[in-house]
């Protein structure tokens, strides 16, 4: 009985111990917050998404708002009976596409690890990776 007495006591005096002696860190109130940024660092900007790949593509492809020209590949889920892949325009807004679904006038055809490929209509190619380029191909 004594040692159970011993145990609890001790056992009491160590845990208000560490409660004591903790560290607060709710007290200092001078501390001044950072300033966030403004604009979204995960959203980008239309300036990147159009001037990166204007060389070689039609002028109509770039003024379209649904052209592949205006998004960036952000997610690409691949499975067994579905895949899928995440776009996201210079607004933020997310667009997902299912296989054989169509972006305006290209529609999504096959996925690869780092890559989307889309068909348009004179059954030529565009293939847009992870790092926002997009290159026409007559086959892949």
């Amino acid at each position: 009985m004594n040692f159970f007495k011993n145990f609890l006591i001790i056992l009491f005096v160590l845990l208000f111990c560490k409660v004591v002696f903790a560290d607060n860190h709710d007290i200092d109130t001078n501390v001044e917050e950072e300033e966030v940024p403004l604009n979204d660092p995960f959203a980008g900007n239309a300036g990147t998404t159009v001037t990166n790949n204007i060389i070689g593509s039609e002028p109509e492809e770039v003024e379209n708002e649904l052209s592949l020209y205006k998004f960036k590949l952000v997610g690409l889920i691949s499975g067994t009976h579905e895949s899928y892949i995440s776009l996201v325009n210079a607004s933020g807004e997310v667009i997902t596409l299912s296989l054989y679904q169509y972006l305006g006038d290209i529609k999504l055809v096959d996925l690869r690890l780092t890559e989307a490929i889309f068909e348009k209509d004179d059954k030529t190619y565009m293939i847009i990776d992870f790092n926002n380029q997009i290159r026409e191909a007559s086959e892949y």
